[in-house]
């Protein structure tokens, strides 16, 4: 099932008392809303508002509005984004470290491959003979799984890998879980250098009903935002056209469809996939959105 949340805001209370009451109208509309999520940022401590969309998210602010009385400021929306592996690699990876009594040791050899797009991410041991003694494979794991949830290009989730653990060796003293652990989370970043990962981006389909009048102008501004336009057919004197854009291409789209069709057209956009980022832009930088994260 593909992750729900694909864009994000940040959102900050104009009222400083309002704290707590944006908390609590969060919590309730959480409750209510699986496609809708909350979270702290660790480092900024901001609050993050996650929806499928900008309209999702405009929605839910309008609702702490109108609803819970709320006023607040919010950020600029930012797409969520994952990385991904294009190739398989093997990466031996020794972790050691001498501090006067006892040391840290570990060495582990890991294979991470590209998993089916969709098909989540996961870790098994293939370990026999004792190489890893098993109290220390659950380090191994942990290690993976801290940089499974911040990439290497952008701090973003690391989708549809597949880790190994097929061979290592240990020190009798001084070996232990967080040795593994931090030797397994060096072993999983290699990985990523070394195995060409790349961001990807959420990418919609996008419907869109309008008068014959503006079919011309609406391909053309699909089009215009790197979209593929799929078709169109004829539903009772109106045109519906189908497209697949990525969700970045998609931001503020509802005005500029109002404004070139005099506000009679509409339309409606749900996930498809995800696929690998477009190429940067001109000047070698990735968008804005991403580089917010960086």
């Amino acid at each position: 099932m593909p992750d729900p949340f694909l864009i994000e805001v940040a959102i900050e209370p104009k009222a400083k008392g309002d704290h707590e009451k944006l908390r609590a109208a969060l919590a309730e509309l959480v409750a209510d809303d699986p496609s809708f999520g909350v979270s702290i940022d660790q480092e900024s401590g901001q609050t993050i508002l996650k929806g499928m969309g900008e309209l999702h998210l405009d929605t839910k602010i309008d609702i702490l509005k109108r609803t819970y009385g709320i006023d607040a400021n919010i950020g600029a929306p930012q797409v969520a984004y994952r990385e991904t592996l294009t190739k398989r690699v093997e990466i031996d990876e020794t972790y050691k470290k001498l501090t006067g009594g006892t040391g840290q040791f570990a060495r582990v050899k890991i294979v991470f491959e590209p998993n089916a797009s969709g098909a989540e991410s996961n870790f098994e041991s293939q370990i026999v003979g004792g190489a890893v003694p098993a109290e220390y494979i659950p380090g191994v794991e942990k290690g993976i799984n801290s940089v499974m949830g911040s990439g290497i290009l952008a701090g973003f989730p690391v989708v549809d890998v597949k880790a190994t653990l097929i061979d290592g060796a240990f020190h009798d003293t001084d070996s232990s879980v967080l040795a593994f652990e931090i030797c397994s989370r060096a072993a999983f970043r290699r990985a990523l250098k070394e195995g060409g990962s790349v961001l990807l981006e959420p990418i919609m389909n996008v419907e869109v009903t309008t008068p014959e009048d503006y079919t011309g102008s609406v391909m053309g501004d699909l089009r215009s935002r790197r979209g593929q336009v799929l078709g169109h057919n004829v539903r009772e004197n109106m045109v519906i056209i189908n497209a697949l854009v990525s969700l970045a291409n998609m931001f503020g789209y509802v005005n500029q469809l109002r404004s070139f069709s005099q506000g009679s057209a509409n339309y409606t956009m749900s996930f498809s996939h995800y696929a690998p980022v477009l190429p940067p832009n001109d000047n070698g930088r990735f968008p804005p959105a991403v580089g917010m994260r960086a």
